[in-house]
C-alpha cells in the first residue's frame, strides 16, 4: 500500500503544485486573452483533425496487421509504433527532412502545388496525427486480435456478406476498443509539443497551440503558464473521465 500511495503521490504531487501557484482571482482574465484563446482554437482543430484523420486510416491500418498475412509485418508494425517510444522532436525533425520544402517529398511537391506543410495549420495538424495515431493503431489492433472470429464466421456462414459481416459484427464488438484508442490519440494530439514546435514552429494565431503558448510563457509570464496549464489539465480531465464512465469499458 506504502508503495502504490508513492506511485499515486508522482501524478497527484505535480497537480497540487500548480493548484497551489495558480492566480484564481486573475485566471477568468488570463484564459479570455486573446493569445489564450487563438493557442485553444488552433489545439482543438488539430487533435480533432489528427483524430478524424487516425480514425480514417489507423483502423484499415490495424486491421491490416491485425489480420493480414505479409512479408515484413513485424518491421511495418514497428515502424507503425515508433511515435510511441521516439522523442517527439526527432519525428518533428524527420517529418521536417521528409516533408519540408526541399524535403524528398515536400520539394516535389511544393513544385507541383506550391503547397508547403511547414509551419502552417497543415503542419501542426501532420505533426500530432504523426505522434498520436498509434494509440489508435495499437489499441484496435489488440481488439481485433483479441476477437473471438467465431461470430464472423458464423454470420458468414448464415449469407451475410464481408461488408455485412464487418458493419453488423466486427465493428460493434470492437467499438469499446475504437472508441478507447480515439479517446487516447485526441488527447496525445492536444497536448503534443515536440514534433510541433520541430515541424511547424511557434508562430501566435498560426501554429502555437496550447502547449507552445505555455512554454512562451514559462519564459515572460508564469500566471499565463500556469492558467493554461490549469485549462489544458481541466479539459483533458473532463474528456477522459466522461469517456472512461460512459463508453471506455475495454481498458
Amino acid at each position: 500500500m506504502l508503495l502504490g500511495g508513492l506511485g499515486l503521490a508522482l501524478f497527484v504531487v505535480p497537480l497540487f503544485g500548480l493548484l497551489w501557484q495558480a492566480p484564481w482571482s486573475d485566471i477568468p482574465g488570463l484564459i479570455g486573452s486573446p493569445v489564450v484563446t487563438e493557442a485553444l482554437g488552433l489545439s482543438v482543430v488539430a487533435s480533432l483533425s489528427a483524430t478524424i484523420i487516425a480514425l480514417l486510416v489507423g483502423v484499415p491500418l490495424a486491421w491490416l496487421l491485425a489480420r493480414v498475412e505479409f512479408p515484413g509485418r513485424r518491421l511495418v508494425r514497428g515502424l507503425v509504433l515508433l511515435p510511441l517510444v521516439l522523442p517527439p522532436v526527432v519525428g518533428g525533425a524527420a517529418l521536417l527532412f521528409a516533408l519540408g520544402r526541399r524535403g524528398v517529398i515536400g520539394g516535389p511537391l511544393h513544385e507541383l502545388t506550391g503547397l508547403v506543410l511547414p509551419f502552417s495549420i497543415w503542419g501542426v495538424v501532420l505533426a500530432t496525427t504523426f505522434v498520436a495515431m498509434p494509440f489508435l493503431v495499437i489499441t484496435v489492433e489488440g481488439a481485433l486480435r483479441n476477437l473471438d472470429q467465431r461470430y464472423e464466421r458464423a454470420a458468414a456462414s448464415l449469407g451475410a456478406g464481408r461488408w455485412t459481416v464487418l458493419r453488423r459484427v466486427t465493428l460493434p464488438m470492437i467499438g469499446p476498443s475504437v472508441t478507447a484508442g480515439l479517446v487516447l490519440t485526441w488527447a496525445r494530439a492536444f497536448g503534443e509539443f515536440g514534433a510541433t514546435i520541430t515541424f511547424a514552429g511557434n508562430l501566435p494565431g498560426r501554429t502555437q497551440t496550447l502547449p507552445l503558448a505555455v512554454f512562451v510563457a514559462l519564459e515572460s509570464d508564469r500566471a499565463v503558464a500556469v492558467a493554461i496549464s490549469l485549462l489544458m489539465v481541466a479539459v483533458s480531465l473532463a474528456v477522459l473521465i466522461t469517456l472512461r464512465e460512459r463508453w471506455w469499458k475495454v481498458l
